[in-house]
C-alpha cells in the first residue's frame, strides 16, 4: 500500500521523469526509514527476528551492535541499515552513526 504512493507520484507528474525522482529520492526515504523506524523494522523482522539470529555467527562488532542495541530495543533495524533494500540517496547531514554496515550476506 506504502508503494503505492510513487505510482500516484508518477501518475500525477510529480516524480514522472528519472530527474524528478532523482530529486525527490532523499525525501521518499526518509518517509519510508521514518515508517520502518515506526513500526519497529516489521518487514526486517518478518524473516530476522531476534530469537532466529544466531550472533555467534556473526563479526564480533556486528555481534555486539546486536546485543547492544537491537535486543534492547535501543535501535531498530533501519537506524543502522539504511542502504540494504536500495541504493542510498545523497546522505548529507544523515545522523551519524547510521553508517555501520549496510549489505547482507
Amino acid at each position: 500500500m506504502q508503494a503505492s504512493k510513487e505510482v500516484w507520484g508518477k501518475i500525477f507528474g510529480t516524480i514522472d521523469t528519472r530527474e524528478k525522482f532523482l530529486d525527490k529520492r532523499r525525501e521518499l526515504a526518509e518517509h519510508e526509514w521514518a515508517r520502518l523506524k515506526s513500526n519497529n523494522s516489521l518487514e526486517c523482522r518478518n524473516c530476522h527476528s531476534a530469537d532466529s539470529m544466531d550472533i555467534t555467527k556473526q563479526n564480533p562488532r556486528a555481534a555486539n551492535m546486536h546485543e547492544t542495541y537491537l535486543f534492547t530495543g535501543q535501535n531498530t533495524c533501519i537506524d543502522c541499515h539504511k542502504g540494504i533494500a536500495h541504493r542510498l540517496p545523497d546522505m548529507h547531514g544523515v545522523e551519524p552513526g547510521w553508517t555501520m554496515k549496510t549489505s547482507a550476506k
